[in-house]
């Protein structure tokens, strides 16, 4: 078993980074979960409506895709 300076092996070195990669992909799947459950629900709101017409479709479309281009600005900012 090979140590650094630090008195750390390899093995348990790349066993700690493969624990940290683990976690970080789980939680980057977990806030994908969370962002397409959110606009799912958004897109059900319109499912479920009755719209009286394709003008008040497009609207509640438009409202949703601004929405997006609004929280894309905010993610882009920080």
């Amino acid at each position: 078993m090979e140590e650094g300076v630090s008195g750390v092996s390899q093995e348990d070195r790349a066993a700690f980074l493969k624990e940290v990669q683990a976690r970080f992909d789980k939680k980057v799947r977990e806030n994908e979960i969370a962002v397409i459950e959110h606009w799912k629900d958004q897109v059900d709101r319109i499912l479920t409506m009755k719209p009286e017409g394709i003008a008040s479709l497009q609207l509640q479309i438009k409202k949703i895709s601004e929405m997006m281009a609004n929280r894309i600005k905010m993610l882009k900012k920080g």
